[in-house]
């Protein structure tokens, strides 16, 4: 009853961040005007912009595809795919992504996968895909800081809240991971005031399964100091894997007749958007990526400006989630089926 009730709660705060966002952003346009400019793009362009939508997700696939079978874990490639498009659904329409991760992993167990292992892979598929933000970010800072204030001038401290926010994420989870005593000891502590203050109820199977949790990060830590090459190639499939999606903007550009910015510079102003939203406590970054889109790119489509954000986000997020949400449903009825005897035994990639 608990997790329907939460499922509710995120539909409706979903639909409500939703439909505020199209009512400050429509609102005083002509939709007729925007849809005819919509109707013009070229067709060729904003399929390229879907099958990057595609290419992002099948890029976390391959990363958990090949870190299932680095720890000897017997996986389908397929299954591996469906893992993903579950992931990136439920990141979609929950708060903050949380409801991702929990998702795949009750898949996974579907599948009759240790969850200690997917838990790991998923953990450092987590740690990983932050770590990219934050370096794509830090280089931004650094070679273009010039850039950032063209773009963002009185909006700067987003883009510096979101990357301050991610670096703080990536440390903590660094810390929980190669600190795990001193992690375990904080986390504990803290649960304990909180408890004393009464802000909780005490509850020993609270305690237990937080010492459980901080149990996983040491593992993590020591799958991380014997796999250095692994996590390496992980970290350049999801810096590849993110760029991709970041393309999708510099193919709308393209797809409405623009040549004048390259795929460089839509690329990197569309990355600054996503680092600026990423911890947000909004669904995809609902409601503020939008805001920050007609702010930064008004020199780059000019008078298209508002169509042109309507399909790089139509594609980026909303094609996301509802192609995510159609694999969603095969998964449901794909992950976990009884395999024939006769198929038994079979290594399936």
């Amino acid at each position: 009853m608990a997790d329907k009730r939460k499922a509710l709660l995120n539909f409706v705060f979903l639909i409500t961040v939703f439909s505020l966002t199209m009512y400050f952003v429509f609102r005083g346009e002509d939709i007729n005007e925007i849809l005819a400019v919509v109707r013009q793009a070229d067709g060729r362009y904003l399929l390229l912009g879907i099958v990057c939508v595609v290419l992002f997700i099948i890029g976390e696939s391959v990363i958990i595809f090949y870190m299932m079978r680095s720890l000897g874990a017997k996986v389908r490639m397929g299954h591996c795919a469906l893992y993903s498009f579950v992931g990136f659904f439920f990141s979609c329409i929950t708060p903050s992504a949380t409801g991702g991760q929990p998702m795949q992993i009750y898949y996974m167990k579907k599948d009759k996968l240790p969850i200690p292992v997917s838990t790991l892979v998923l953990m450092i598929v987590t740690i990983t895909y932050k770590a990219v933000l934050v370096f794509i970010g830090v280089l931004i800072c650094i070679f273009g800081r010039g850039f950032l204030n063209e773009h963002l001038g009185e909006y700067m401290w987003v883009f510096y809240l979101g990357l301050a926010l991610n670096i703080f994420c990536v440390a903590l989870m660094l810390v929980l991971v190669f600190a795990p005593g001193l992690a375990k000891w904080i986390m504990v502590k803290g649960l304990k005031i909180i408890e004393h203050f009464h802000i909780v109820k005490a509850k020993k199977s609270r305690l237990e399964k937080l010492e459980r949790s901080m149990d996983q990060y040491h593992e993590t830590a020591a799958f991380w100091a014997s796999h250095k090459r692994i996590i390496l190639n992980v970290f350049v499939i999801t810096l590849v894997q993110r760029i991709i999606l970041f393309t999708v903007t510099y193919w709308v550009y393209r797809a409405m007749g623009f040549h004048t910015y390259g795929i460089f510079t839509v690329t990197v102003l569309q990355s600054v958007i996503s680092i600026a939203v990423d911890m947000l406590p909004l669904p995809g970054g609902m409601g503020i990526s939008e805001s920050l889109y007609m702010v930064m790119f008004v020199p780059v489509f000019g008078s298209v400006l508002l169509p042109s954000m309507l399909l790089s986000r139509g594609i980026a997020y909303y094609g996301q989630m509802l192609i995510s949400a159609v694999m969603t449903c095969v998964a449901h009825l794909v992950i976990g089926r009884k395999v024939p005897k006769e198929k038994e035994g079979k290594v399936s990639c």
